[in-house]
């Protein structure tokens, strides 16, 4: 194998693969990247930690066909390293060289017959999605699924897909984000991906121009393709939580207030919250203003955002942390908080329609 490429390109073709890399395998294969340069002058890269594969094609000069596998840390960090322009890279029996300008590297190769295979195959359940779409509802849903791989099923996001719509759902056994969108599916079916890949995806759709996703999905594996990416993620298997019987359907308070200017005072008011339990912070909403309050050894702070208001007066606890989370991921200027009491869920929903829910557990306070 013999490639004249550009080292932008390569470079940047690397930062998207390596995101598939896991520093938590044992597999010593797993931790390299897979090049193949094929006669058509275009260089596959690929890498698998088994859950999620990533492959992308770039264009290069083909000089002669062949392919290797080498460690993704090395290698990348040496393409990142070099000057932009030109870049050789041949295979000399058992080593890779690098060469660019005045430097030349030589790194030993793995074979490329244990690289695990990856499916990027279509089949039937194809659709095509409006990237942007996909990537904000990731980006407003995934933040809540569990981090604990203990916790079984919760640490993958549910989407679903309708006739006319798709939904997008995580919790954590403390909040719960749903996200709604209307479009014209194809297929109709319900799957589960790990929030940790959905997050990488996130990242790897940041770097894309073009708006189409093409996805398609079987019952262990769902393939995105966009440019000359492909992501190809296995599901998780099991009975995700009937999150709509979770809803509250009333509420005996409800407020209608700024985003941006209840971020800021509790942003600042979690300066003591992180001090002392739970990222604790007090709320009380009164006829026309929030009162958000927090006290450590180190002080208190007390905090006043201007409401609407119907129904009761109420006090109630929070994590800041987990409030915090979803005001950064929404996008409407104004919301409406729905309380029921101090120890039920808190509901946090758009003016219209409910194109996002959030529900937020509170946090056991004594009552002032």
């Amino acid at each position: 194998m013999k490639i004249i490429c550009q080292q932008q390109d390569l470079s940047k073709a690397l930062n998207t693969v390596q995101k598939a890399i896991t520093n938590r395998t044992t597999i010593p294969i797993l931790k390299g990247i897979y090049l193949e340069a094929l006669p058509d002058g275009v260089l596959k890269l690929a890498a698998s930690d088994l859950d999620l594969s990533i492959e992308k094609k770039i264009n290069v000069n083909t000089l002669q066909t062949g392919s290797f596998v080498v460690s993704s840390k090395l290698f990348t960090e040496i393409i990142r390293k070099l000057p932009e322009g030109e870049i050789e890279i041949e295979l000399i029996d058992n080593t890779v060289m690098v060469k660019s300008f005045n430097s030349e590297f030589t790194i030993i190769k793995q074979s490329a017959e244990d690289f695990p295979e990856i499916n990027t195959s279509e089949n039937n359940n194809n659709l095509t999605l409006n990237k942007e779409i996909f990537k904000n509802m990731i980006k407003q849903t995934a933040f809540s699924a569990s981090i604990d791989e203990s916790r079984g099923i919760i640490v993958g996001v549910l989407i679903e897909f309708g006739k006319e719509s798709i939904n997008m759902v995580a919790l954590d056994g403390f909040r719960m984000a749903i996200r709604k969108e209307k479009i014209i599916n194809t297929i109709e079916k319900k799957i589960i991906i790990p929030a940790r890949i959905l997050n990488e995806i996130y990242k790897i759709l940041l770097d894309h121009e073009d708006n189409d996703l093409l996805i398609s999905i079987n019952d262990k594996n769902i393939v995105f393709k966009i440019d000359n990416t492909i992501i190809s993620s296995r599901l998780l298997e099991g009975e995700y939580i009937n999150y709509k019987e979770i809803i509250p359907k009333n509420y005996t308070s409800k407020v209608k207030l700024n985003k941006e200017e209840l971020y800021s005072s509790i942003e600042r008011a979690s300066l003591l919250a992180r001090e002392g339990k739970n990222n604790l912070i007090k709320i009380k909403t009164e006829e026309s203003k929030m009162i958000i309050t927090s006290r450590s050894e180190e002080g208190t702070v007390h905090e006043e955002v201007y409401i609407e208001k119907e129904g009761d007066v109420l006090e109630i606890g929070f994590n800041s942390k987990y409030i915090l989370d979803i005001l950064r991921n929404v996008d409407d200027e104004e919301l409406y908080f729905e309380f029921i009491s101090n120890v039920s869920p808190c509901l946090i929903r758009p003016l219209d329609g409910l194109k996002f829910e959030y529900l937020l557990l509170p946090v056991r306070i004594s009552i002032s």
